[in-house]
């Protein structure tokens, strides 16, 4: 009970400590893992781990094979919320590069890695090509924390993204067929059987993932499970496809599971951020536990085989050739720019899959006798750990130092997907802005989207933003619902991480008649809400823009828009077409030139239209 108690205790520290320093949480797991594990052996007093994994008749926690089913199943878990995280239209720009570097990519990795391994080390071709099967993963349990704290080009988090998940199962299926092939040994038997597993595989995982999905997904419309037990009935779901699929095929459950994860993510499912909410938080846990539970299953045997020289060159092989090798040559031809591509490849943490296969694998090969089966896991851990150190402490400099790294964040996230805001968004979005819309109607969301606009039904509540990498070339925060509560919640929570060039929100009732207390960040004017921006829009759902002559005109035209509520001020486009937000300070700009626009909603006017229309209302 108490190394129960421990491990849990000690991987909900090691969470906190990751996220206090910004590191992903593998590192401090698979050092407290090291630590109370194979390292143990060397200061307790009778030469034991603290936490014994495997039971060996004294102690242990998992009985026989207990702790890889463990593992299997905490895996899959882990690998449908990263599903669920999948949407399709993220992929617009870089789904070509996204598919090459989970195929040409994984055989550069396959062939180059195994090679290495060859040759440095000495192992057999088996052996070698096992060992670089596992490594193909990278995984989002320790892409996510590396990017979620560097501000980076859409595509460029979007690619390492999608890669990090769907080339765990890629991987897995990789690493099976290798082992079937050390198993049933050389020759026409193997091949064979390669072929019969691999269809397999395929069809059985792409088959249950996408069947239950879709049964699942009815269940949940039908309103066939009540509301308190969705989350766990999904869970058991997600459970029984892993276990279903892995017994008609060896090892497909993995695939099962992402595409199931996949094609849930994608669908319009009333609780799917509910469901995602209660999948992030079982899979920290899992992760927790996982890491240190594998770590101090190594031995302190197995750490003394990668005290070496050849354990550095083997390292070095994969991070700075291998890796950017497999990067360039799926890039090839792409869209993305030189910085990016060296940034992509720069990156490539290893994680849970490669860690807990490694473990599954090495150790049914070491029971068998096999030659070389011992280095299987030390060596993956090596690269596991490695990689996952080099690239938490340098990727953001490495991201400076290659030109990626954006200094200044041009990116305008929108809180409401109201017409207002959705009539806004498409302006900016024309004007070549990365717009994203953020509401938790989902009709609102879905109206947005059909617009061609990038829109995420999210509870601002929730912590689901700050930790959504797609975000972060958020530099302006415009607050657009008709609640001033949550217009207020939403500048004093995202004001910092979103809002590092201006943060706005709309003026309520009360501070629309007192111009005295007219808040900093109010948006666009001091005496239009909420209510007359959506009545404009009602009216005359249409955003124009008209040429200043200078300072004197700007001012002018602000002043009149104030006394007729058909016409909202929103933007100023400057002689070069950049965009500035105009506040309820209207005339903070000083320095307007010939050739500027103002930008405005409501009805359409000229210069002379307007001057006539104002001396007939006076």
């Amino acid at each position: 009970m108490l190394e129960l108690a421990g491990i849990i205790i000690l991987g909900i520290i090691a969470q906190w400590v990751a996220w206090r320093l910004k590191l992903p949480a593998i590192l401090p797991l698979i050092l407290i893992g090291l630590l109370v594990g194979p390292i143990a052996t060397l200061y307790t007093e009778d030469g034991v781990k603290l936490i014994e994994p495997i039971w060996n008749g004294k102690n242990g926690l998992f009985p026989g094979d207990g702790l890889y089913y463990f593992v299997s199943l905490a895996i899959s878990i882990i690998l449908f919320e990263g599903g669920l995280t999948l949407k399709r239209s993220e992929i617009v720009n870089v789904g070509p590069v996204i598919t090459k570097l989970i195929t040409i990519g994984s055989i550069v990795t396959f062939f180059g890695a195994g090679i290495a391994a060859h040759y440095t080390f000495g192992l057999s071709w088996q052996i070698s090509f096992l060992f670089s099967a596992l490594i193909i993963v990278t995984g989002p349990t320790v892409i996510t924390p590396i990017l979620r704290n560097i501000p980076l080009k859409k595509d460029v988090s979007t690619v390492l993204k999608w890669e990090g998940i769907l080339i765990d199962p890629i991987g897995a299926l990789v690493a099976v067929l290798v082992f079937e092939f050390i198993s049933v040994g050389e020759g026409s038997a193997f091949t064979r059987t390669a072929l019969v597993e691999f269809g397999k595989i395929l069809l059985f995982g792409t088959t249950f993932g996408f069947t239950f999905a879709h049964a699942l997904a009815f269940a949940i419309k039908k309103d066939l499970i009540p509301h308190y037990l969705m989350n766990v009935v999904s869970l058991s779901v997600v459970l029984l496809v892993f276990v279903e699929s892995d017994v008609f095929a060896h090892e497909s459950g993995l695939l099962a599971v992402v595409v199931m994860g996949m094609v849930m993510g994608n669908m319009n499912l009333p609780n799917l951020k509910e469901l995602l909410y209660f999948k992030e938080s079982l899979s920290v846990l899992l992760i927790s536990i996982l890491f240190i539970l594998l770590a101090a299953n190594i031995n302190i045997s197995d750490l003394e085989l990668l005290y070496n020289w050849q354990t550095a060159v083997l390292f070095a092989a994969v991070v700075f050739l291998i890796r950017p090798l497999g990067v360039f040559l799926s890039t090839h031809r792409s869209g993305l720019k030189l910085t990016e591509k060296l940034f992509i490849g720069w990156v490539g943490p290893r994680g849970i899959v490669a860690a807990g296969i490694a473990s599954l694998f090495g150790s049914k090969l070491l029971a068998k006798g096999e030659p070389g089966a011992e280095y299987i896991t030390p060596l993956v851990f090596m690269i596991v750990l490695g990689t996952v150190l080099l690239n938490a402490t340098t990727a953001r400099l490495f991201a400076k130092l290659v030109g990626v790294f954006l200094t200044k964040s041009e990116g305008i996230l929108i809180i409401g997907a109201s017409k207002v805001s959705r009539l806004i968004g498409s302006y900016l979005k024309k004007n070549s802005r990365h717009v994203v819309l953020i509401d938790n109607n989902q009709t609102n969301v879905g109206k947005a989207k059909s617009l061609g606009l990038e829109a995420l039904a999210a509870n601002i509540y929730s912590d689901s933003l700050t930790d959504n990498i797609e975000l972060n070339d958020m530099g302006y925060l415009m607050a657009l619902t008709g609640n001033s509560d949550i217009n207020k919640f939403a500048i004093d929570k995202f004001q910092k991480q979103f809002g590092e060039n201006g943060a706005f929100r709309l003026v309520n009732s009360d501070e629309m008649n007192d111009p005295q207390n007219n808040p900093e960040e109010g948006l666009f004017s001091h005496t239009d809400d909420f209510i007359k921006l959506t009545e404009a829009a009602r009216k005359n759902p249409s955003i124009h823009e008209i040429e200043l002559k200078g300072q004197e005109q700007y001012n002018g035209l602000i002043e009149i828009t104030k006394a007729d509520n058909d016409i909202i001020p929103l933007f100023l486009k400057d002689d070069r077409g950049d965009l500035k937000i105009i506040s309820a300070f209207s005339k903070e700009f000083t320095d307007i030139k010939e050739g500027y626009k103002l930008v405005y909603l409501g009805k359409a006017f000229d210069i002379e239209t307007i001057g006539e229309d104002a001396q007939e209302e006076d």
